[in-house]
């Protein structure tokens, strides 16, 4: 299979998945695996993250804009925004980040060695499908915000979901919709934290990454297809909470726990 097609079916595999709860990463590691793609660095934590960090930016224009200059009005007056207050999207996202953050970077070189390792990835996935059905038993929500130590619990579980398998947006949703938040804001504020997840993890990758850059046409092709399916995901997911009922997802990801977990014992180490 030629760099481009390899390209061009990862960047769907990832626009798809990075935002729907069924473990983006989870696929990608997957993905890789049955078309054994070779290394991946930069092409596959660059080019396949920045697209749908791109399609995120994009879906949430108004929203981004809005937190940022209330954010802006309020530091310029010498304090953080209240609760109440539109700007306080961003405290909680910085919040969210820093456990984050921490358990990214110390698991990092232990988790770079489970991506290929589909046993790994198959727990990640039944994780993921308890977490999906767990939320049958959620009452609807009725907050529109979180306080800080709700945004460090988001956090937390956001960073949990560096194990391939483990979904982000299904963790974070999960939490916060137990923690009584209203679906359409735990959706917003899931994608919101995410972002400066994504792009700390691009930098870095930047930094420490050794792998090629891939052809001019695979480059184009995997960017332009993550931002398009990514973009259509996030809409998709919105239209399925806006439903209550997230925990369909499951339907889709404990049978493919099941048949990674299989997969596991019939390939080759």
């Amino acid at each position: 299979m030629s760099p481009f097609e390899q390209a061009l079916i990862l960047g769907v595999v990832q626009g798809l998945s990075e935002f729907l709860p069924i473990s983006g990463d989870g696929h990608l590691a997957l993905a890789q695996l049955l078309l054994e793609v070779e290394g991946g660095g930069l092409t596959l934590s660059v080019l396949l993250h920045l697209g749908t960090l791109i399609a995120a930016t994009v879906y949430f224009r108004e929203r981004l804009a809005a937190v940022l200059l209330d954010l802006g009005k309020q530091l310029r007056r010498g304090r953080l925004p209240t609760p109440a207050a539109v700007g306080w999207d961003a405290v909680l996202v910085l919040v969210a980040a820093l456990p984050t953050g921490i358990i990214g970077l110390l698991s990092r070189d232990t988790i770079a060695g489970w991506t290929a390792q589909p046993l790994v990835t198959g727990f990640g996935f039944v994780v993921t499908a308890c977490l999906l059905t767990s939320t049958l038993w959620t009452k609807p929500g009725t907050l529109t915000s979180l306080s800080l130590s709700g945004a460090l619990l988001l956090g937390v579980a956001q960073g949990l979901a560096v194990v391939p398998g483990v979904s982000r947006s299904g963790a974070t949703i999960v939490a916060a919709l137990w923690l009584g938040l209203r679906a359409e804001r735990a959706f917003e504020l899931s994608v919101l934290m995410s972002l400066p997840v994504v792009v700390a993890a691009i930098g870095l990758e930047l930094v420490v990454s050794t792998s090629p850059t891939p052809p001019a046409l695979a480059y184009a092709a995997s960017i332009v297809t993550s931002i398009g399916f990514g973009y259509l995901s996030l809409g998709l997911l919105r239209r399925v909470l806006a439903t209550g009922v997230i925990a369909w997802f499951s339907l889709w990801v404990l049978p493919l726990a099941l048949a990674t977990l299989a997969l596991a014992k019939a390939w080759p180490s």
